[in-house]
């Protein structure tokens, strides 16, 4: 009796193991299916966000900065520190306060600083950049 059991042990083990591998590989790809479904609801919903006109005109003027004829568009970029940005997270008092700044020095300080901050792409010189062409000599004068 107990050779036939660990006969029928050797037999159906390695077609046990296959069909746990097996069911573990369908539960895998369940869960894939689902995924892949709903990221194909997902773009679906933003296909139809698409479609309508004041989504797209939100999306013109957010991301590529568009404007509609006649308007006037002001790009404003916050060039604070990250401490400055960080304190400009605080929560805002209701309470009058005042400031010890002077606003004439913080006026001046600001247009000097704008005026001696260095171009952003320094000027090259041509005679010595290899990528800008020779000038075009003059053409020459006819002589009869």
């Amino acid at each position: 009796m107990m050779g036939v059991l660990v006969l029928a042990v050797v037999v159906l083990a390695p077609t046990i193991a296959a069909f746990a591998q097996q069911r573990q590989q369908i539960a895998e790809l369940r869960a894939a299916v689902s995924a892949q479904e709903e990221e194909v609801q997902r773009l679906r919903a933003e296909r139809e966000r698409w479609n309508d006109d004041t989504f797209i005109v939100t999306q013109a003027r957010e991301r590529l900065y568009y404007v509609m004829p006649g308007e006037v568009s002001y790009l404003v970029i916050d060039d604070r520190t990250a401490a400055a940005k960080a304190d400009a997270t605080a929560e805002v008092s209701a309470d009058v306060t005042e400031s010890k700044g002077d606003w004439m020095t913080t006026l001046l300080d600001s247009v000097f600083t704008a005026g001696l901050a260095p171009d952003a792409v320094p000027p090259t010189d041509p005679a010595t950049d290899p990528t800008t062409p020779p000038p075009a000599a003059p053409p020459a004068e006819e002589t009869r």
